[in-house]
């Protein structure tokens, strides 16, 4: 057989599988595209909603706990920010069916505010006609919740700040850790590290523990609409977690979006703190020693120079105080 007649034979084979793969890598290209387009959707909807809880809706409630951690996350707002960016990155911002039919890919929205966490998940509802309806609603807020065998209890905070049963006294306590340890019956508020401990793996796991069950009843709801996927609490590492239970925030997941003949899955984490810049301030002693400090520490020392660093305020000749505000980490 000529080389010529082999050269025929061979495109003749190859050249439809080559066909093929060259239109696969196009469509994997494309859903990749689609995919990051997605996603950066996601990330940008949370980030806004996530900026939006920082709007108290009145001031004077951050004086109850005076905490440095404490606000009232605006969740009705953080939602409508969400909404509207999602909405228009995804480019169906003018399309009201479309927009339902997105949530249907959402199980689950989760706002974490100082003393407890709301969920935004499908739920049946009754309307005013007495029509009995399905949608995404609001739970009431879950608190962060621990109780030992002896029958005391503590609702956790996003710091040490808590409000504690006492089964022994049969009466409750609020304030913070340091100041309870050693009033009451419970011995875990005199034990700050293993407070701490428990503190983070008990909204850890009530925050899950939610999830899952949201997320299942979710799945329930989406099939009786035709979305016959399964919805599932995506794997969070504990770094991520640690870091969204640090502070308020939003979380969001979308599952199940069809790409192809693949599915969108992907979550994201949005803090609503406003972060501060840290201020220094310089000052000397009644002994003549120039010491610098935190803006938020109580020191007895004046105030002679304001620093954005502590470098700049070594530079300047002053060696660092103690801080002794028991609010500052």
């Amino acid at each position: 057989m000529k080389i010529t007649d082999l050269a025929i034979v061979f495109t003749a084979v190859f050249f439809p599988i080559f066909f093929l793969l060259g239109m696969r890598a196009e469509s994997l290209e494309d859903v990749r595209y689609v995919e990051m387009k997605y996603s950066a959707a996601l990330r940008t909807a949370v980030q806004d909603g996530g900026m939006m809880l920082n709007e108290n809706e009145t001031q004077a409630k951050e004086s109850v706990y005076d905490s440095l951690k404490f606000m009232h996350a605006d969740k009705e707002k953080a939602l409508e920010a969400f909404s509207r960016t999602l909405y228009m990155n995804m480019g169906i911002a003018d399309d009201s069916a479309a927009q339902a039919a997105l949530w249907w890919y959402i199980p689950a929205i989760v706002v974490l505010d100082y003393d407890g966490y709301y969920m935004y998940v499908s739920q049946t509802f009754t309307n005013d006609k007495g029509e009995e309806l399905m949608g995404h609603r609001w739970t009431a807020k879950i608190p962060y919740a621990w109780s030992d065998g002896a029958g005391n209890s503590i609702q956790f905070t996003l710091d040490s700040f808590v409000h504690v049963y006492d089964s022994g006294a049969s009466r409750w306590h609020s304030g913070f850790r340091e100041d309870l340890s050693g009033k009451t019956g419970v011995a875990l508020l005199g034990n700050q590290d293993m407070f701490e401990q428990v503190r983070r793996i008990t909204i850890v796991n009530t925050v899950q523990e939610q999830l899952a069950y949201y997320i299942q009843r979710h799945n329930q709801m989406a099939l009786r609409n035709g979305v016959s996927y399964t919805f599932t609490l995506p794997l969070i590492s504990q770094e991520e977690w640690v870091n969204t239970i640090d502070d308020i925030g939003m979380m969001a997941f979308i599952q199940g979006i069809p790409i192809g003949n693949q599915y969108f899955n992907n979550y994201a984490l949005g803090g609503g703190r406003l972060v501060k810049a840290p201020v220094y301030f310089g000052g000397t002693d009644n002994r003549g020693i120039k010491y610098y400090y935190r803006d938020v520490c109580n020191n007895s020392v004046g105030v002679d120079e304001v620093f954005q660093s502590a470098k700049e305020a070594a530079a300047a000749g002053y060696q660092e105080k103690s801080c002794f505000n028991p609010g500052v980490l």
